[in-house]
């Protein structure tokens, strides 16, 4: 073999372990990350939502619970963001609840057309670690005005009982 070959099958030599060594430690990476991803989803948050302007008028609320999940990977190579969706429990001031049904024109869920409703979101549809947080025998109200509402940075349903203080969230990247 020539020095020119030798040369060649070593710098590929060389070439192919850089190669598995970074994809051995990549997988190391990914697998920490899944980790880490899946230890956030099962997490129970009670810190404030921020921002607040995402659910308007809520005021001082006396206590909140929520989650979030990964709507794609977000351990993947492929550039770009990955969306998140959000749900939560939150327990109202009195006033608060007040002030909503006024302002957004909340509704008895249980009368609403989910033909015409602009997502196909129910209170049904809450994660299971949020399911205790729930108050029974909830009466949910809705308000189209308030999914709506300003500022739209992510898709917002939200369900009111009004008799409970809870208001129910569901939040998705968009």
């Amino acid at each position: 073999m020539t020095t020119g070959r030798r040369l060649a099958v070593l710098a590929a030599v060389v070439g192919l372990l850089m190669v598995v060594g970074c994809a051995a430690a990549s997988v190391g990476e990914a697998a920490s990350c899944r980790r880490s991803v899946h230890d956030a989803e099962a997490k129970v948050r009670v810190d404030r939502w921020d921002p607040p302007e995402e659910l308007p008028g809520l005021g001082d609320y006396p206590g909140i619970h929520w989650q979030e999940r990964a709507r794609g990977n977000p351990c993947s190579w492929l550039p770009g963001p990955t969306d998140w969706a959000h749900q939560g429990v939150a327990v109202l001031h009195p006033q608060d609840v007040r002030r909503l049904v006024e302002q957004y024109e909340f509704v008895p869920f249980a009368d609403s057309d989910p033909a015409n409703l602009g997502h196909s979101t129910t209170p049904a549809d809450v994660w299971p670690d949020l399911v205790p947080y729930l108050p029974t025998g909830a009466r949910w109200l809705h308000s189209q005005s308030y999914d709506d509402a300003s500022p739209t940075a992510r898709d917002r349903v939200a369900f009111l009982d009004v008799e409970h203080r809870t208001l129910l969230f569901m939040l998705n990247d968009h």
